[in-house]
């Protein structure tokens, strides 16, 4: 008997490696707007805890992270209650105490493009809650076919840290 992968048939050959992650939610009423369909602050939530999950888990056990921005969020389509949805989530980017993870929301039909995807930024923090320097070894994803509309806009955006800008303010 032959068994097949099903993600090497949905993602062409692709399939995940250690430092990305998989997660799969299924769209509850209580996750819904008005219209029977996947709520806009449910979607970020999904994406978020999808984005920590990669994240933690690209970071190791040293990972005390805190999400420091939520760089982009696109959503391309609605999603009615009932729907079993998947989320893949991997480390795009690595500097000295921060890091942004990409997650790409994939419907479960061959063939469909993406439902959301993200770009979610966290930092490494100290006992204190300050940012702090990342372990020396962190994976980012090598897929660029797969990841590559997301490294794309990670690189168009011109998007920096304001902490100095606020404790020059005299806001600490």
């Amino acid at each position: 008997m032959d068994y097949v992968f099903v993600g090497m048939h949905r993602y062409n050959g692709w399939m995940s490696e250690n430092h990305e992650t998989t997660t799969h939610r299924l769209v509850l009423p209580a996750d819904a707007n008005h219209y029977g369909t996947l709520y806009a602050g449910s979607l970020l939530k999904y994406g978020l805890e999808a984005a920590y999950a990669a994240a933690t888990r690209g970071v190791g056990p040293e990972a005390n992270l805190m999400l420091r921005r939520v760089l982009s969020v696109e959503c391309r389509r609605t999603v009615p209650v009932g729907t079993l949805v998947e989320i893949q989530g991997a480390i795009l980017q690595v500097r000295q105490c921060h890091i942004v993870v990409g997650v790409v929301g994939m419907p479960l039909a061959n063939g469909d493009l993406p439902w959301m995807d993200g770009l979610f930024g966290f930092v490494q923090v100290d006992q204190k809650g300050l940012p702090t320097e990342l372990p020396e070894k962190i994976q980012t994803a090598s897929n660029t076919t797969f990841w590559s509309p997301l490294l794309k806009r990670l690189a168009e955006t011109k998007t920096r840290g304001a902490t100095a800008e606020w404790i020059a303010a005299g806001n600490r």
